[in-house]
């Protein structure tokens, strides 16, 4: 492992920052932040291999977990704590798991990503199966916790997959489907909550997003599950009610909407009755 060469960790072009003005700085950072999507572009066909072999998993009836350190497991737990409230899902179909438990989230706990084996300890809290699927995410791809995670994971049959920021890696190597996304060196040198943290947000936006498709959690270009948890919400799924079903009486669709709790389940009741 100290052989590896972390792109992630080498010097950034952009030298004396401390004499750059603002307008300078945030052009810099832009600069930089544009060549994200180009990089996440050139490993679609890796992302497209993930997502389909973890839709396969979860229309089987499993689950999705996402596990890392740092700001990796924290762009994991982000991801999939917005599963329910846009999708409708139950709360443990996808999971964010963090290397230092829950205080890690808001409070940095630097040494737990040494750990390599904790990851497998905090997966078996949630009783993980073969039924299930594991994201190992980590932007240096050396992570220990991650890693040891998903060997164990290897030696027990559950299939794993993978996002990281460098080529070639040792995290790559324990997962059975890798992503890559290679951004290069970062504007202060090593802040990889930055491009590298921009391009993991990146793919789990469309590993999430297209899944629950696949699940049918979207139909047309609607979130037809979200819950309806405030004011706002209420009023959009009223509106998409409205529109699915061809009404315009916005008091019968909010009325409807209220007693079946879903768009999609006012709509299907609409069409019975």
């Amino acid at each position: 492992m100290d052989e590896f060469i972390r792109v992630t960790e080498q010097p950034s072009p952009y030298r004396h920052q401390e004499k750059m003005s603002v307008m300078e700085i945030i052009t810099n950072i832009n600069t930089e932040d544009k060549t994200v999507p180009y990089a996440v572009e050139k490993a679609l066909p890796q992302v497209e291999k993930l997502i389909t072999a973890i839709s396969d998993r979860m229309l089987a009836g499993g689950r999705l977990f996402y596990i890392g350190a740092g700001t990796s497991g924290r762009l994991g737990i982000l991801d999939a704590s917005e599963c329910p409230p846009t999708y409708g899902v139950p709360t443990d179909l996808v999971t964010g798991i963090i290397a230092g438990g829950n205080v890690a989230i808001i409070k940095s706990v630097e040494d737990a990503e040494d750990d390599t084996d904790q990851g497998w300890k905090d997966l078996l809290l949630h009783k993980i199966s073969k039924n299930d699927f594991v994201v190992g995410i980590a932007a240096s791809g050396t992570t220990p916790y991650v890693i040891g995670a998903l060997n164990n994971c290897r030696e027990h049959n559950i299939a794993t997959g993978c996002i990281t920021c460098n080529a070639g890696s040792p995290l790559a190597a324990a997962a059975d489907h890798a992503v890559e996304v290679v951004v290069g060196p970062e504007f202060v040198t090593g802040s990889t909550r930055m491009k590298s943290g921009t391009a993991q947000k990146l793919v789990l936006n469309m590993i999430s997003t297209t899944v629950m498709i696949q699940l049918g959690r979207v139909e047309d270009n609607r979130m037809v599950n979200m819950q309806l948890s405030n004011e706002k919400l209420r009023d959009r799924g009223v509106h998409m009610l409205m529109q699915k079903i061809g009404i315009s009486d916005y008091a019968k669709a909010k009325q409807l909407l209220e007693q079946h709790g879903s768009v999609k389940k006012a709509a299907a009741a609409f069409s019975k009755q």
